[in-house]
This record gives C-alpha cells, sequence and structure tokens, in this order.
C-alpha cells in the first residue's frame, strides 16, 4: 500500500513574461467564462505567434520532484521568487504544470493568498457552505462546524454581510478558520498568515499544530523559521524553481541560512520595465551600506544604513517606506519607517508631495543594537494617503552581524537574545562589612 499522500513528480512551471490574466469581479463572469472558456481555447487554438512576437519565457518551476507521507508537516523554504507560492497553487489545482504531475490522495483545504476560494458578492455564511460544498462535504457535515468556524475567526456579527466589505483581517481570519476546521485530510498554508496580527498567528499556528497532531498532512510555506522548526518534521528547499534539499527540518534549514551567506550586501534592477512596483512606485534598489561602502557583513559595533533607491512614477504623490527586521529564526526584531513618529529626525519628505523622479529613503541603525546572526530585511512602500501596499518584498536582502571586538573575547558563545545592545551597568556597595 502506497505511504504517501502527496506525490510530485519532475513538477515544472513556465510562465510567459509579462502576461496578463484575466480578473472576474462577479459570480456570473466567473461561470461565463467557465462554460466559454473551451469553445474560446478552440477558436483561438490555430493562432500562432510569428518569429518576431517571441514571447520572453521563465521557469517558475523546474524538475521539482518530492513525497509527503500521511500525517507530516512539511515545511517549504526559499527565498523571494523560489517557486514556493506556484507549488502550492499546483497542489490546489488553481494552477496547472507545464510538465511532470503531482498526485494528491485526500481531500485539500488550502490557504494560498486572501481571496483564494472565496467569492466577494457571497456572505461570510455562503462560502462557508460553498468551501464546505467545494471538499465534498454535505450540508450537515457543514453545519456541525459553522459555529466552530465562525467563533475562530471572530466575524460572528458580520457572517451575513458579503465578503467584499469585510476588511483584509476579517477575510483572512474566516479563510484560514474555514481552511483549517472544514477537516481536510491535506491542509495547504501559504505564508498568508504573515499580513495578520501577532495574536491571530499565534492562534493559527496552535490550530496547524492541532491539525498536525490529529494525524492530517499540513504543507507550510513561510519564512518564519521558528514556527517552521516547531511545526515541521521535514521539509524542502526550494532555489531558482528547483529543490536544492528534501530532509529533516533542521538540516534543511542551516542550508537556507548557509545560503544566505552569499549576499554581497544589495540587490537592484536597471530599470523600471523590469523593476517589483507598478505604474506609481518601481524599486530600484536595497543596499546595506557602511562608511559609503556596500557590504553584506556588518561589525556589530558599527552604524551602518539601509538604503532603498526607489522611481516614484506618479506625480503629486505621498511614499511611506518602511522595513521589517528579522533573525535568522524568523523572529522580528524591530519595524521602523519614515514615519515622525519613528525618526530621531523628521524626514522632511514625510509630509510632502512626491514628483516624478529617482528617490532613496535611507535609515541608520546603530552599532551595538542587534546580535551576531544572519538578518533579513523586508521592504513595504506604501501610498501614504490611502495606506495601500505598493511594494511588499520579504527577505529581499541579508547580511551578517559579527562581533569581532572585546565582547567576543568576554564570552565565546552565541549570546542569547534578538538584541545586544550596550547598557549602563554599575555596582556600588550598600554598606560596609562588619568588622
Amino acid at each position: 500500500m502506497k505511504d504517501w499522500v502527496i506525490r510530485a513528480e519532475g513538477l515544472g512551471k513556465q510562465y510567459e513574461i509579462g502576461a496578463t490574466q484575466a480578473r472576474h469581479s462577479t459570480l456570473r463572469e466567473s461561470l461565463t467564462a467557465a462554460f466559454t472558456g473551451p469553445f474560446r481555447r478552440l477558436m483561438t487554438s490555430g493562432n500562432r505567434l510569428d518569429n518576431n512576437d517571441r514571447v520572453e519565457t521563465i521557469w517558475a518551476l523546474k524538475d521539482v520532484s518530492f513525497e509527503v507521507k500521511e500525517g507530516e508537516v512539511l515545511g517549504v523554504i526559499g527565498r523571494n521568487g523560489a517557486g514556493k507560492s506556484t507549488l502550492l497553487k499546483i497542489l490546489s489545482r488553481i494552477t496547472e504544470p507545464t510538465e511532470g504531475y503531482a498526485e494528491i490522495r485526500g481531500r485539500v483545504g488550502s490557504l494560498l493568498e486572501v481571496g483564494t476560494g472565496f467569492h466577494s458578492e457571497l456572505t461570510g455564511r455562503e462560502n462557508i457552505y460553498l468551501n464546505g460544498a467545494v471538499l465534498g462535504m454535505k450540508k450537515e457535515e457543514i453545519g456541525g462546524k459553522f459555529d466552530e468556524i465562525v467563533s475562530f475567526a471572530e466575524v460572528n456579527k458580520f457572517i451575513d454581510t458579503p465578503v467584499k466589505h469585510y476588511s483584509s483581517g476579517m477575510y483572512l481570519r474566516l479563510a484560514f478558520a474555514v481552511a483549517a476546521h472544514l477537516e481536510p485530510e491535506i491542509l495547504l498554508v501559504d505564508e498568508v498568515l504573515a499580513v495578520g496580527d501577532a495574536a491571530f498567528q499565534k492562534k493559527c499556528l496552535g490550530k496547524m499544530d492541532d491539525v498536525a497532531k490529529e494525524g492530517r498532512t499540513v504543507v507550510f510555506v513561510s519564512h518564519n523559521l521558528a514556527s517552521l522548526q516547531s511545526l515541521c518534521t521535514k521539509g524542502i528547499l526550494l532555489e531558482s524553481g528547483k529543490v536544492s534539499m528534501d530532509g529533516a527540518i533542521g538540516a534543511v534549514m542551516h542550508k537556507y541560512l548557509d545560503s544566505g551567506k552569499e549576499q554581497n550586501g544589495e540587490v537592484s534592477w536597471a530599470s523600471p520595465d523590469i523593476a517589483p512596483g507598478d505604474d506609481r512606485v518601481r524599486l530600484k534598489a536595497v543596499r546595506v551600506v557602511i562608511e559609503g561602502a556596500v557590504t553584506g557583513e556588518v561589525d556589530i559595533s558599527k552604524e551602518f544604513q539601509i538604503e532603498v533607491d526607489y522611481w516614484n512614477l506618479e506625480p503629486d504623490s505621498r511614499r511611506l517606506v518602511s522595513i521589517h527586521l528579522y533573525t535568522s529564526m524568523g523572529v522580528c526584531v524591530l519595524t521602523s519607517g519614515n514615519v515622525p513618529s519613528a525618526c530621531l529626525i523628521p524626514d522632511p519628505w514625510y509630509s510632502r508631495h512626491y514628483p516624478s523622479g529617482l528617490f532613496r529613503t535611507s535609515c541608520a541603525i546603530p552599532g551595538f543594537l542587534l546580535n551576531d546572526d544572519i538578518h533579513s530585511i523586508s521592504l513595504y512602500i506604501n501610498e501614504m494617503t490611502a495606506n495601500d501596499n505598493i511594494i511588499i518584498m520579504r527577505d529581499i536582502l541579508t547580511f551578517t552581524v559579527q562581533d569581532t571586538g572585546a565582547m567576543r573575547k568576554e564570552y565565546t558563545g552565541k549570546w542569547i537574545g534578538a538584541v545586544r545592545p550596550r547598557l549602563h551597568w554599575q555596582t556600588t556597595q550598600l554598606n560596609a562589612p562588619d568588622e
């Protein structure tokens, strides 16, 4: 008898760069597209691009093979663009592979990105029953889980409101509650949990742990290595769309951290045409700088700058640039941005409207703050007035903080903690000993 529940053989997914996909805003449009799709493909199957209209392609996944056994919790690790989300979309049957195949034995529940699996025109109640029906559950089975789902998601007052009116937090809570409580035999979860608040993340991780202890299979994509270490039994490391390592989660995490040491302290894009962003803002570069020089290795005693260069393409706009710094285990050390409350000296551009042009926003990290470790930078660029995330780049750059001075000589082990500042310590004698 087969002991695996997920098996991938030679999976590959190729995309056309710049290709767009149609978006359907109503249920009627979605159903119409589903029924007319085969006829459209038949009508267009004879069309071919001539040699002058060649489209550039990229492999998001290439020759990916692995197996997951029943009851295992698999952590999928990799940097931005490694193919993690593409892999989960293939396993969820959201997208088809270009080559290879994946076999799945069991009922699958998935939470990949906010909005996946829900229809915006339907209420929260209707979406719960729709998702259960898709999983093959009877109405009575769904009803038996309904109160538990609503209670976990904390959306009691809005359960009969169309989900298009939900905040992103409400949407996310309900989506996770549905995916985890409708008892799928296999649960696929992308790092969409990263957008929730800390209490919600803890609640979700606890539920995922419960699911795993019940003997169900979980595939979990995350940059939070601490969560991966606590939840997962095995892992796979994706690099440039290929499996770099498949094995015990500790060994896979170790290789992932070692790969971060190859960073030279800067990532950059030559032109707006190929850079992350949209027609409002495009990212040009992110770098770590000490005394004017770009570096991937920071002396613990020295101040360094994180510089963000970006093209502002929308005149008369306002921009907020913020960063999250993480340790190698995914612990958030700090969050900061160019808002007055987070600045020692206010950024003069915070209250100004940007013209079109190239800008640099930088922040200085003092010496003797971070502990010696590999650190990663996640970057966010927002439209200030609408509080709209234009660019989100998680783990866009890694750098190493090293102690080469007196503190290393006094204590040769690794100091515990995410930060390691120099603090004011003093000892005084409060009373003289008896003579």
